[in-house]
């Protein structure tokens, strides 16, 4: 995470993500939404730039303030079942705010998790390293336990392997291994690079087996290890590393 020199132009998201207040993407949302304002006029240009020390910047109404150089958090956190990956909803379903740790950074998650999913999420202050994770051309690996209704064959799932074709688009090869069944389910293990929306989901029913549970244990080399639902932890020394160079 970097500090601005004054006067220096920078783009309104690249603030507002180092500010902590949002990843990138979500800034940009907030710029479409009209929820931020330069100098007292609502955005309306997504590249838009500001000066740093000259420019006054806010998001929903709030000053931001320009951030100076802060140490990098992240927290590996386990999302339980039935709640939304944001940080508040207007439905007033559970947000998986509710479960961050107790800092004074402020944090975001990095990617998201189905709603009814549950398992490893990443937590960051750092708007730069959440954008470059969640980068396609990263393709990290994620690892999912998945149970389905039925007896899985393991030859139908060699479409899998090859490239699964979801909406007439084939998606990245995916590793997929039978674990074990019990009775009439089936548990898999899955490993993506790609994880686009419900994708576990979709590329299974093609192949006629409905979803019944979905846990992610695994983001790149970070595992959920020992944490129970709705438990964090900070990242080790050496897993901050790793994806600090992954990134």
């Amino acid at each position: 995470m970097q500090n601005f020199h004054s006067g220096e132009p920078v783009r309104i998201q690249k603030v507002i993500a180092q500010a902590g207040i949002a990843s990138r993407r979500a800034a940009e949302k907030l710029i479409l939404a009209g929820e931020v304002a330069l100098n007292g006029e609502t955005v309306r240009e997504m590249g838009q730039k500001m000066l740093v020390g000259k420019d006054h910047l806010s998001v929903e109404g709030r000053r931001v303030k320009i951030p100076q150089r802060q140490k990098t958090h992240v927290y590996a956190l386990y999302k339980p079942k039935n709640c939304i990956t944001t940080l508040n909803d207007p439905e007033g379903r559970t947000a998986i705010s509710h479960f961050f740790p107790r800092t004074s950074a402020r944090l975001f998650p990095v990617g998201r998790l189905d709603y009814d999913a549950e398992g490893l999420i990443l937590l960051t202050n750092d708007g730069d390293l959440a954008q470059q994770l969640m980068h396609p051309r990263h393709k990290v690996w994620k690892g999912y336990f998945v149970k389905v209704r039925g007896i899985v064959n393991n030859e139908t799932l060699s479409t899998l392997r090859q490239g699964p074709v979801i909406e007439k688009r084939r998606h990245q090869p995916v590793r997929v291994k039978i674990l074990h069944t019990v009775n009439d389910k089936t548990w898999l293990e899955i490993f993506l690079r790609e994880g686009t929306n419900r994708q576990i989901k979709k590329m299974l029913m093609t192949l006629g087996y409905q979803v019944q549970k979905i846990k992610r244990f695994q983001i790149g080399t970070v595992s959920l290890g020992e944490l129970q639902s709705g438990e964090s932890r900070v990242l080790t020394s050496e897993e901050l590393k790793q994806i600090m160079t992954s990134s």
